[in-house]
């Protein structure tokens, strides 16, 4: 097969690097792409969110199926643009990545389904936002702009200044642009985080092995929220007896709820969960892959990748065994110095062999450029050094030592990745 991801970070370079390992693959594609991409699939410079010019692509390539990874062309329909025109295609439509799309729509689709998710009120109007914080009372509060915004429209204010300051610069200073036309406020919910990937062809959900994100900039869980610094797998919090509640109260209800609202979700839906006092409860989902996730959790696929899209496309995922590999993973995220506020590009890496690979890990690239024989920074989150390994510690040792043998300048990272889950055992 000839196949297109669309797609140009971290998460698109592991699903290439597994869609590689297939024996049905005979030529992989990627728009945009970047560095580390390009030495597996051949690129082209067309934007993920180009609806029109991925369309035109897939068709001048004749492309066997579409796999399209982001956020942004889900919820644009870039699904539905190529379904209608007959390309084979991974992803929600339109109509499903809404679950995404518009925090306000998830949160009501829970609370119609008695899907268990944080207490909360939705606004289109900032003084009733203002007036209900105040007489609500509760710090933290969570407010969140309705829509996409990279994954950083979630403000936790710790005291009543902090809640009206973040209503006002989302809703009057647009800081997160029209994502903020609408906004949720939301009760602060505590316990560890969780998150499970699924393949779900709409009837059925297979989740993946869990695992675990690391937002904050530094050690400690301190510095500014980012797109994530590191992650592992699997999520020590997720016991048998937890992934059970989830099916049960979670899993199943989201995708029926889905399937009742006539919004029927086919593609990889991702749940972020916290394990509250009071059970696991829904803090967000996603219509596609995570990342960093992503990096951790296909490396312990056992199974074809071609076959699960193949058969969630066509409705058949029930027919597949999904095996899992009994191993742990890690991702260490190298970052450029600055991130996530501004930082140069345009650095030479060193430490990377001709395929952007370091022995003995995969080493996902997320922003990076090849020019002239040379991987150079492009992005905040640069590289993602993966490794597995028998247990945590010894995944984690694996990515930290390929870490300390690649170099740019003013490149930062975080020490502590997986400290949370080891102490866990």
């Amino acid at each position: 097969m000839k196949i297109l991801v669309v797609g140009g970070g971290g998460r698109e370079h592991a699903i290439i690097m597994k869609l590689a390992e297939s024996n049905r693959v005979e030529k992989l594609f990627c728009a945009p792409g970047n560095g580390g991409i390009s030495r597996y699939a051949e690129c082209f410079d067309v934007k993920a969110t180009d609806i029109d010019g991925i369309v035109a692509l897939a068709k001048k390539l004749a492309v066997d199926m579409v796999v399209v990874a982001p956020d942004d062309p889900l919820v644009m329909g870039m699904v539905d643009a190529l379904n209608a025109e007959g390309f084979m295609t991974f992803g929600p439509d339109k109509a499903a990545a809404i679950i995404e799309g518009s925090k306000v729509f998830s949160k009501d689709l829970m609370k119609k389904y008695g899907i268990p998710t944080a207490a909360y009120e939705t606004f289109t109007d900032a003084e009733k936002a203002i007036s209900y914080i105040k007489q609500q009372g509760k710090y933290p509060a969570v407010v969140k702009a309705d829509g996409l915004a990279l994954g950083k429209g979630v403000i936790i204010a710790q005291n009543e200044q902090e809640a009206v300051d973040a209503v006002r610069s989302i809703m009057e200073d647009k800081i997160f642009g029209e994502s903020g036309s609408k906004l949720v406020v939301e009760e602060f919910l505590t316990g560890p985080e969780i998150s499970v990937l699924s393949f779900t062809d709409g009837n059925i959900v297979v989740p993946m092995v869990s695992s675990m994100d690391h937002k904050r900039a530094l050690d400690g869980d301190q510095g500014l929220n980012t797109g994530g610094m590191g992650t592992v797998a699997p999520n020590p919090f997720y016991t048998e007896a937890v992934a059970k509640e989830c099916m049960e109260n979670i899993f199943l209800p989201t995708i029926n709820a889905m399937k009742a609202e006539g919004r029927t979700f086919k593609g990889c839906l991702y749940f972020g969960l916290m394990a509250t006092p009071d059970g696991v409860k829904v803090i967000e989902y996603n219509c596609r892959f995570g990342d960093p996730e992503t990096q951790v959790v296909l490396p312990l696929l056992d199974t074809d990748l071609v076959d699960i899209f193949e058969a969630v496309y066509k409705g058949t995922l029930s027919d597949i065994d999904i095996k899992w590999k009994n191993e742990c993973c890690s991702c260490v995220v190298m970052a450029s110095g600055g991130y996530p506020k501004k930082y140069p590009t345009g650095l030479e890496i060193s430490g990377l062999d001709d395929k952007g690979q370091t022995e003995g890990v995969f080493v996902y690239h997320a922003g990076t450029k090849f020019t002239d024989g040379k991987f150079l920074t492009a992005g905040g989150r640069v590289l993602g050094v993966t490794a597995t390994g028998e247990n945590l510690q010894a995944a984690l040792d694996k990515s930290y030592a390929a870490v300390k043998k690649i170099h740019f300048e003013n490149a930062h990272f975080r020490t502590d990745i997986g400290k949370r889950a080891l102490s866990a055992k």
